[in-house]
């Protein structure tokens, strides 16, 4: 079913004159990009937030330990809401479109992230405020759940089979701006406001701002026009009522295979990126700044490395890019963390600036 609506979206988009055909491509590519980057800022943000604030915002009753730990099971949540979000953005991509759906997940996750900025501490509601610091995250898991799959779709049902690769590593460019966005804006944020407010109120600035990124995602997600391969599905009358449970029905083995081979990937990403500043400050004692400005680097490295490695993979095919990157993770996982207790801050800078180029090269 989906091969023979893909075959007549295709037709369709060559159908339609070069020069149109070209504007609606980059349209969809623009749109998904850019969303994936807001939805990336707002995610990451918690997970920059869990390791800096949180711990003395919301657990201030625990040790730093206790508190750091607290806060990363928060984080965590995101990771267990996420299959929520794809089923249910998933079914109703299925059912009133790429479009549409896309929309929604970009106000959902929006609303969260703006709400965190404005929600009370334990210092006003005790540990109720956990309680709701839990549920944005969940949401946040949720919206992020819905767009990165959606986003990716879109823009390879727009692509030739010929540069579907690349065009489906473009919405993957997203994770970097956000990553660079998050860490840059905190970055400004505690080096403008000083670390005693950011501590204390300045902390919620960056939260904020995440409205503003929104409101320009929804206006051009707004603009774009729908997939033809979900124009054609409709024209056939083929939506699956239950899409989800059709998909785990004929390809299981693929989806839990494809789950274990996201592993060797997402573990040392986060590690790099979020698990970074409780380790900097623990084991090096290097300030905030520092950290944050670092990773923000690293995010802009990763403005080559996967759109470079998306062509590559259709020079060299998906699996034996894939392979390469999971070879040299396994040994840069050694050199990362070798390195890194050295202590040394210009070492370290450039360890963690570069520590983004093995995943980058599975993604």
């Amino acid at each position: 079913m989906a091969e023979m609506a893909g075959g007549r979206g295709a037709g369709a988009i060559q159908a339609m004159a070069p020069e149109e055909r070209r504007k609606q491509m980059m349209r969809a590519v623009v749109a998904s990009t850019v969303g994936t980057s807001i939805e990336w800022y707002d995610y990451f943000l918690f997970g920059t937030m869990a390791g800096l604030v949180f711990p003395h915002l919301f657990f201030p009753k625990s040790d730093a330990l206790a508190g750091t730990l607290n806060s990363y099971a928060i984080f965590f949540v995101g990771f267990l809401a996420r299959p929520i979000g794809a089923w249910l953005f998933g079914t109703y991509g299925d059912r009133i479109g790429r479009k549409a759906t896309l929309i929604a997940t970009l106000l959902f996750m929006g609303i969260a992230t703006f709400l965190i900025g404005v929600m009370p501490t334990y210092s006003t509601l005790g540990l109720w405020a956990a309680v709701i610091l839990i549920i944005l995250r969940a949401c946040q898991g949720i919206g992020v759940g819905g767009e990165w799959g959606g986003s990716v779709l879109m823009s390879m049902e727009w692509g030739s089979q010929k540069r579907k690769g690349f065009l489906g590593s473009w919405p993957q460019f997203g994770v970097p701006i956000g990553l660079v966005l998050s860490n840059g804006i905190t970055a400004l944020t505690v080096t403008t406001a000083g670390t005693t407010a950011f501590n204390d109120w300045a902390w919620r600035i960056p939260f904020l701002i995440s409205i503003v990124l929104v409101g320009v995602g929804l206006y051009i997600r707004l603009g774009i026009m729908e997939t033809p391969v979900f124009q054609a599905l409709l024209q056939e009358r083929r939506i699956e009522q239950a899409p989800v449970r059709e998909v785990f029905r004929r390809n299981w083995r693929e989806i839990l295979l494809s789950a274990l081979l996201r592993l060797p990937e997402q573990a040392p990403f986060y590690l790099f990126t979020v698990f970074v500043f409780t380790f900097g400050a623990f084991a090096t004692k290097l300030d905030k700044p520092f950290l944050t400005w670092a990773v923000s680097v690293a995010g802009l490295v990763s403005f080559i490395t996967i759109p470079l490695f998306g062509h590559l993979s259709d020079v060299i095919g998906r699996k034996t890019m894939y392979m390469i990157g999971i070879a040299v993770m396994a040994v840069w996982g050694f050199v990362y963390f070798g390195l890194f207790a050295a202590g040394v801050a210009a070492v370290v800078f450039v360890v963690i600036a570069l520590s983004l180029i093995p995943h980058d090269m599975q993604y």
